[in-house]
């Protein structure tokens, strides 16, 4: 992301050639942070320049177009063009946020108005609106109008799944996980640009705490200035927990007023004239009050447009607060040390397991697993935790966790099996933490599910947890589900440590196992998502979906055992929903979970169900697309079906633009085998996104130094390469500001 945040640093600079109405400047910063912007900026591009709340952005390629739309500036004109472009954010005029809490998850709509305030009235360019994501974040829909121009994403089915290949990326998708972006080309300026966007993402759950939290921090410089216009804010949230108990609202970053209760639904307004849009993210966190083990049976009945004829039902129980005992435990963590995994994907996976050994209790027992091409343990048996063998292992994973060498998974795998085959008054638990994808995935599932069910109800518990996109995530998601464990995934580097250790909490908190459902035997289907029913962790609400034909009872009755081995029963009411849109909540959870069976199966059935769900909610699969829909909104005349024709387009009715990075794909094999090790979307190959670096046989310091000396006087000789790169640094300097470096490249270049 730093090309992100040095184009729209050149933005800003840019941005200071314009004069709003009456004859005003931009808006400035906040003082004091001038300073430590200069200071940011001379140790590289600033972090804080990266989206932190909807942003949309004029993307120049020509400085000279860069004027107010309406009362001209008079600037000097500047010659050149901009590669890669600047990118200038646009001033917001309004903002209304919409956040439904249901359940486990939150659905988002946002809808903004943006106007291209920095483009003369008779130009046109890019815009680009970027839409950050909560945790989890997953894109549902977008529509955006501009002008008799309307636009809107529809997932449709794939014919040719590697059609992905060839997508222009710039068009839009995700730039990084929970960073969507689209790109409308040829804006007009002075245009105001409607946007609504649509995500769901996953609440986060803390010592009985729901929380949402969603990024809604916009920089000053999207401050239309006062007098200009009046900015409305607008955040809407409704509360919905699915069963009948009192929710209470534990703390919330914005001024929420509470507009009613109905039932369980709860619903806040606030709305406002402010003097500056939001400069903090919208946080909201309630608690359903449960003393101990609670939940629901939530039931829906199939509609007309469902891929499936079955009525739809989740369990969803809820740990409590009543401080349950957590099972001891019996770990075992393999960790991947192929070459792939060298610098700090390594780096970050030994801080997080070292952390993780730190939080065992002095009953546990542990072991550690690295492989490559090859195996190595730190023990020959099981371990149990004290302060010198936890010493011990920290020291072995300093001089162990090396990477090199290629990727087998099912080797560690059936050694950790072994370890834990004696294990009685403990509960057996695998961690498997990989980047890579192999050829005997589907061996290692079937294998792992003939062990599992063999030793039954001792059967160690498997959590899989993925590093960037060369894994096969799907099938990790289904080892974890055979394994009645825990899935979780970084697709960022520097997400690693954090997302393990939360994924290490929930799987090793379990309070309740060994989980069955009783009074389901007179319903004459009933189908489970997941492949089983995991154990009740206290850290996280369990939700288990599925599918059933019949009549469920008034209670359904769930047994389990806790930490001492008794039998626990919870007695659940069957609530049928009105209120929350259960297809909805639980579309992402069932699309994952029925793509990891189809991939396992190779069962052409559930791909079809598969596309059906998605098509039919808007959420992209591996089996799907999403597409940016142009159309117009009225009818276009002769003269501009001409321009169209010109310009290149397939007609003034519609035309499909296909997103990108929305897609995990199976892993990557090649990659593996090769040992390569950008898989993750925040490390990318060196690309030459810099004019000055663009001249093979030019002098590099040139292209080390922008704005200080030129390369004729650091080596006394100019070529072809360096005229031409020459007359490229002059406009990008004068179109920057830097008329005095522009003066010293060029009058250099004419002494030589």
């Amino acid at each position: 992301m730093d090309e992100f945040a040095r184009a729209v640093e050149d933005g800003l600079k840019l941005s200071k050639r314009l004069v709003l109405p009456g004859g005003l400047p931009p808006p400035r910063p906040p003082s004091g942070m001038d300073r430590t912007v200069s200071a940011a900026a001379a140790a590289g591009p600033d972090p804080r320049l990266l989206p932190t709340a909807p942003m949309a952005y004029a993307v120049v390629t020509d400085p000279g177009a860069v004027d107010t739309p309406y009362v001209p500036s008079y600037q000097p004109y500047v010659y050149g063009r901009l590669d890669p472009p600047a990118m200038i954010p646009l001033q917001m005029k309004e903002v209304d946020l919409a956040v439904d809490c249901a359940l486990d998850a939150a659905h988002v709509t946002l809808r903004a108005r943006w106007w291209l305030h920095c483009i003369t009235r008779s130009r046109e360019c890019d815009v680009r609106l970027v839409v950050p994501m909560g945790e989890q974040g997953s894109i549902l829909g977008a529509e955006v109008t501009i002008g008799r121009r309307s636009y809107n994403t529809q997932v449709i089915e794939v014919e040719d799944r590697t059609v992905e290949n060839h997508v222009n990326i710039e068009s839009g998708g995700l730039l990084k996980p929970q960073l969507f972006f689209l790109t409308i080309s040829q804006v007009e300026g002075g245009a105001d640009i409607y946007a609504t966007f649509r995500w769901s993402q996953k609440l986060l759950y803390d010592n009985g705490r729901f929380s949402v939290d969603i990024p809604f921090r916009f920089p000053y410089f999207v401050n239309p200035l006062p007098k200009v216009f009046m900015k409305r804010e607008k955040i809407q949230l409704t509360v919905n927990s699915g069963f009948s108990k009192e929710v209470l609202l534990q703390g919330t970053s914005h001024p929420l007023k509470e507009k009613g209760r109905q039932g369980d639904k709860l619903s806040f307004m606030h709305e406002a004239v402010v003097e500056n849009w939001s400069s903090k993210d919208f946080n909201f966190s309630y608690s359903v009050y449960s003393a101990d083990l609670s939940g629901a049976v939530l039931v829906q009945p199939a509609t007309l447009r469902d891929y499936d004829d079955r009525d739809m039902f989740c369990i969803f129980l809820l740990p409590g607060s009543g401080n349950r005992k957590v099972f001891r435990k019996a770990v075992v963590f393999i960790v991947d040390t192929s070459g792939s995994m060298q610098g700090k994907p390594l780096d970050n996976v030994k801080h997080a397991v070292s952390t993780a050994l730190s939080e065992l209790a002095q009953e546990d027992y542990f072991n550690i697993i690295t492989f490559n091409d090859e195996l190595h343990s730190f023990s020959s048996c099981l371990e149990q935790v004290n302060e010198k063998t936890i010493a011990s292992a920290t020291d072995w994973m300093n001089s162990n966790f090396v990477a090199e060498g290629g990727t087998d998974i099912m080797h560690p795998l059936s050694e950790a099996m072994a370890l834990l085959s004696s294990v009685h008054d403990a509960l057996p638990q695998i961690y498997l933490i990989t980047d890579g994808s192999v050829d005997d995935e589907h061996n290692i599932c079937q294998t792992m599910k003939t062990e599992i069910t063999n030793r039954g109800s001792k059967s160690p518990r498997i959590s899989t947890f993925g590093l960037g996109l060369h894994c096969n995530h799907y099938f990790l998601r289904m080892l974890a589900s055979i394994g009645k464990g825990h899935y979780d995934a970084a697709l960022e580097t520097a997400s690693i440590e954090s997302r393990i250790l939360k994924w290490f909490g929930r799987a090793s908190s379990t309070i309740v196992a060994n989980i069955s459902i009783d009074d389901i035997k007179h319903l004459d289907d009933f189908e489970v998502d997941s492949e089983y029913i995991p154990d009740i962790s206290a850290k996280s609400p369990l939700c288990v979906s599925g599918k059933y034909h019949g009549k469920f009872p008034d209670t359904v009755i769930v047994k389990g055992y806790l930490a001492d081995m008794k039998e626990i029963s919870i007695e659940l009411k069957v609530q049928h929903l009105k209120e929350i849109p259960l297809d909805k909540v639980l579309t992402t959870q069932q699309i994952n979970l029925l793509t990891s069976k189809a991939w396992l199966s190779a069962d052409k059935q559930l791909e079809r169900k598969v596309i059906k769900l998605s098509i039919q909610n808007g959420v992209p699969s591996e089996y799907t697309e999403m597409v940016l829909r142009e159309t117009y909104l009225d009818k276009v005349d002769a003269t501009q079906k001409v321009k169209q024709k010109l310009k290149g387009k397939k007609g003034p009715d519609e035309r499909h633009i296909p997103l990108y990075g929305l897609k995990l794909g199976f892993g990557d094999k090649d990659a593996t085998r090769e040992n390569l090790i950008t898989g993750f979307g925040d490390v990318r190959p060196a690309e030459k996104s810099v004019i000055l670096k663009k001249a093979s046989g030019c002098c590099s310091r040139l292209a080390d130094c922008f704005c200080c000396m030129c390369c004729i006087k650091a080596c006394n000789r100019m070529n072809d390469q360096c005229a031409i790169v020459m007359a490229q640094v002059c406009a990008a300097l004068s179109c920057l500001g830097c008329y005095e470096c522009c003066a010293e490249v060029c009058c250099g270049g004419s002494e030589s």
